[in-house]
């Protein structure tokens, strides 16, 4: 029986852009976390919320909600996110 992996597995995600693009943040410090975003993001529209903290409290998530205008912009920010020393994880 065909399950929805074999059906997805060498498909491509095909989005219409612009859209909204939510990326989940994970650092250490939420203020670092916020810092961080400002630094790739700079003045750009965005809402950042909080998400989870982990059990021990060592890391902090946050949702990074914004307008990307196409393919390269959303993986731009992505990877200068996932780059930044602040940042542990970028989903």
């Amino acid at each position: 029986m065909e399950t929805l992996n074999d059906r997805l597995e060498g498909k491509q995600l095909e989005l219409e852009y612009p859209c909204n693009w939510c990326y989940k943040v994970i650092a250490s410090e939420k203020e670092a976390l916020q810092n961080a975003v400002k630094d790739v993001i700079n003045e750009r529209l965005h809402k950042l919320t909080d998400s989870n903290s982990s059990k021990t409290g060592k890391y902090v998530s946050m949702n990074l909600d914004l307008l990307v205008h196409n393919e390269d912009d959303r993986k731009f920010i992505y990877d200068a996110l996932k780059k930044h020393q602040d940042i542990k994880m970028v989903l």
